[in-house]
């Protein structure tokens, strides 16, 4: 696509001015990042309960890959208001530490003898899926973190890992395209600069027309003052 063929939509200030910047994404509303956040504590508790506190450094690597997946997503996208590369850079680690969080509950399942759901009993799996899409908010899930047995919650753990993936990979695709249409930052500030020279050619050339407008009316306010000067002249003649 050439350059000036782009469709940028660009964000305005109150006055008009147009915006490099990108447009904020709410992530804390979406469904992806909410899960994450349930991801962070049902691991703590996760590990808290079935997890030696000493000498196992699983407890560490898995709560750092569970935060390092919601942070990197909030500082992806508040970034990503100036720097598509950076926001893709940062969604990119937290789909790594997604994985990395995914294989950690995969371990322990084949470590400790217990039954994969997704692959082992498909009905229950299916069950607790339906039970996260309609779920995503913490607090939903917190009354359980202290009742669910360790084949529950690493089982709500790889489903929930397997939906952030999915929601992540089909949301940074949305995004490459959008790169693809709209161009990163140096478009951006291209697209504003035009804007702005355009918006500027407009007001110019609005100005020359109300100038030329007031020129008219002062020439015809002129002439009907020589018109009102010359009856009083003649009168007085």
């Amino acid at each position: 696509m050439e350059e000036k063929d782009r469709d940028i939509s660009l964000n305005r200030y109150d006055d008009g001015t147009p915006s490099v910047m990108r447009k904020p994404t709410n992530y804390t509303e979406l469904h992806f990042y909410l899960k994450s956040d349930v991801l962070v504590q049902l691991t703590k508790s996760f590990c808290n309960r079935f997890l030696p506190r000493y000498g196992d450094r699983t407890v560490d690597q898995m709560v750092q890959a569970a935060r390092s997946i919601k942070q990197n997503i909030a500082e992806g996208f508040t970034d990503g208001q100036t720097s598509f590369e950076t926001e893709m850079k940062l969604l990119g680690i937290a789909k790594g530490s997604n994985q990395e969080l995914l294989e950690d509950y995969q371990d322990y399942i084949k470590q400790h003898g217990i039954p994969e759901w997704a692959k082992d009993n498909v009905e229950r799996y299916d069950s607790m899926r339906k039970f996260c899409r309609e779920h995503s908010n913490e607090s939903d899930y917190h009354p359980f973190f202290s009742r669910w047995t360790d084949e529950e919650m690493a089982n709500l753990g790889i489903c929930l890992c397997h939906m952030v993936d999915k929601a992540m990979t089909s949301f940074m695709v949305k995004r490459d395209r959008e790169f693809v249409e709209e161009g990163g930052i140096r478009e951006r500030m291209t697209a504003a600069r035009l804007d702005m020279r355009g918006t500027q050619k407009q007001i110019i050339a609005r100005q020359k027309v109300e100038i030329a407008q007031l020129k008219a009316q002062i020439a015809a306010q002129q002439r009907e003052i020589e018109a009102l000067k010359a009856r009083l002249q003649s009168k007085e003649d």
